[in-house]
């Protein structure tokens, strides 16, 4: 019976910052056999670009590679941070430097109800705080990135404005960087 001898291996474009680790599997796979993998991903630091994964394999001596990218944004390690109206203020108040902050605003290319956008800003990992933006249609929310060093908080004010079909997107984060990025990312989905 023919078969492939394989090697299995994880990259990414930001160095260390992103720990992909899959579970080891057989040096040698049946022709037509499919192997399932998990794999663990961990965030070390902020990363930028998609990670990949690359499956080297040999076939009669011939060496082969895939790539294949990963559809993991910094988002997906962002976990929701309930808080009220004051702590909510007083931490905006603390991320007030200008590398802090990132703004932007842009038409809509989705439809602008409330559950939509909820759905996409609890989607993102971030807790939606009700009561705390005096206007209802607008979204405040917060959350938490989890590396492995530190953990990042992020505060969210999502400004719709449905006559003109626009958005305006604001972010305050801890680190710098941290808020243009998923400013970018959350900015896409709606």
């Amino acid at each position: 019976s023919s078969g492939i001898n394989a090697e299995y291996g994880v990259g990414q474009n930001d160095g260390e910052a992103l720990k992909l680790e899959g579970q080891p599997i057989s040096q040698l796979i049946s022709a037509g056999a499919q192997v399932p993998q998990i794999i663990t991903a961990t965030c070390a630091s902020m990363f930028l670009d998609i990670p990949i994964l690359q499956i080297s394999f040999s076939v009669g001596g011939d060496t082969k590679s895939v790539v294949v990218r990963l559809p993991l944004m910094l988002h997906k390690f962002c976990e929701g941070m309930p808080m009220s109206p004051q702590e909510f203020f007083a931490r905006w108040k603390n991320l007030g430097a200008p590398e802090q902050e990132f703004q932007k605003v842009f038409k809509s290319t989705k439809p602008m109800e409330q559950d939509f956008i909820r759905g996409k800003v609890q989607g993102f990992g971030l807790e939606v705080l009700e009561g705390v933006d005096p206007r209802i249609d607008n979204f405040v929310a917060a959350g938490i990135v989890h590396t492995i060093g530190a953990k990042i908080g992020c505060l969210v004010r999502l400004e719709p404005s449905k006559p003109a079909q626009m958005y305006r997107l604001t972010m305050r984060s801890a680190k710098e960087g941290v808020a243009e990025l998923l400013v970018n990312f959350l900015a896409q989905d709606l």
